[in-house]
């Protein structure tokens, strides 16, 4: 068994999907781990690993819990997706000012190693991007469609700044990098998977929309893990990789279409793939409608949004990026997965049991859906007639 990446790590968003599989993983290898989080995670927590809560928007909080960790892993974010995108005061605060708060922990609590989880959204605002790599810049922050992918922006630019400052409290100085990976999926993934199969038990999922040709990347969440103990590693003085101060994409490295990746998975709950296709100028106008209805009556009545723009263009618009800097600088080898483990994970929680509907029903709910789309875009063109 390699040896322990560090003594001690501390993963802020701890409780969260990602942060406790990371925990497990880290743990077995002989870490000791603290879960910073504001709730404690839903699982029990495994033999060296312990929850304290607290909250990044709080430096305090912050200060106290970095103290005596050799590696950050700075987890924790808001605003990624669903009815959680619209709170810009939320999304500000969490990303950014916890991240700022993080920063300045681990500099005067003497944190050598910083590892940030950051997005493919920091290059991406709805172009068309192909094999993309890291010397991509930045996308300019008023071109970002919504306050997520702009924090984390932000948050990134600032982590990647600190590379280098000299530590307060001790010797040398923290070193930092930020991984970007693709959509997170696997078995227990409770952010974007829950919310696709109940679209599908609900009968929502009647259509799909963008090219067939147009391509995304997912990245299972085991693969994730091993980039974010890589990272920590490459972050050592002994390794002397290079990777401080550097970000890298991360994902499976198999670039698919977004509505085929999840084909498996509503077959596999026993519901029949949608053929309606609409094109994604009218799901992206309706996505806006949404919107702006929510940020009308959000304050009375906080509904989940079917889509949100940004949502739109991150499943219906090419985007995909090569992993090779990850795999020549920190060792990267992603293995391959399918959505089989995903889909035993519903079914043995009793999803998947819904009768299928028959065809000639399927196609009036779908002609009935277009309609609703077209009438709902039509009532917001302006009106023309004699003057």
């Amino acid at each position: 068994m390699e040896k322990a990446l560090t003594d001690t790590c501390l993963i802020t968003g701890g409780s969260g999907y990602f942060g406790y599989r990371l925990a497990c993983s880290l743990s077995k290898k002989g870490a000791k781990i603290i879960l910073f989080d504001v709730a404690p995670p839903s699982q029990a927590t495994p033999r060296g690993v312990v929850f304290l809560k607290g909250d990044i928007r709080d430096y305090a909080q912050v200060e106290k819990a970095v103290s005596g960790v050799d590696c950050v892993f700075h987890v924790a974010s808001y605003g990624m997706s669903g009815r959680e995108q619209l709170d810009r005061g939320l999304i500000e605060a969490v990303n950014v000012g916890g991240t700022q708060n993080v920063l300045r922990a681990c500099v005067r609590g003497g944190v050598p190693r910083l590892v940030y989880t950051s997005t493919f959204n920091v290059v991406f605002g709805g172009q068309v991007i192909e094999n993309g790599d890291e010397s991509l810049p930045y996308l300019p922050l008023h071109l970002h469609p919504d306050h997520y992918s702009r924090t984390k922006s932000v948050a990134e630019m600032e982590v990647v700044r600190a590379d280098g400052t000299r530590l307060e409290a001790g010797e040398g100085v923290l070193s930092t990098c930020a991984l970007r990976p693709a959509g997170i999926y696997g078995p227990g993934e409770q952010r974007h998977l829950p919310r696709v199969v109940g679209y599908i038990e609900k009968g929502i999922f009647r259509f799909v929309y963008g090219e067939p040709g147009s391509l995304v990347e997912f990245v299972h969440v085991d693969n994730l893990v091993s980039a974010h103990e890589l990272a920590a590693r490459a972050l050592t003085p002994e390794r002397r990789r290079g990777a401080g101060g550097q970000a890298y994409f991360i994902s499976d490295g198999r670039p698919v279409n977004n509505f085929e990746f999840f084909r498996p998975l509503v077959e596999g709950l026993g519901y029949p793939f949608p053929t309606l296709r609409l094109p994604v100028s009218l799901v992206y106008f309706f996505a806006f409608l949404t919107e702006m209805v929510h940020h009308l009556v959000g304050p009375f009545y906080n509904f989940q949004p079917l889509l949100t723009r940004t949502e739109v263009y991150k499943t219906g618009v090419t985007h995909y990026f090569s992993t090779a800097k990850a795999r020549a600088q920190l060792g990267y080898e992603p293995k391959e997965y399918d959505l089989g483990e995903v889909v035993q994970w519903f079914r043995s929680r009793g999803h998947g049991k819904g009768p299928e509907r028959s065809g000639l029903k399927r196609r009036l709910l779908d002609a009935l859906l277009v309609c609703a789309f077209v009438a709902v875009a039509l009532s917001y063109l302006p009106l023309v007639g004699n003057s």
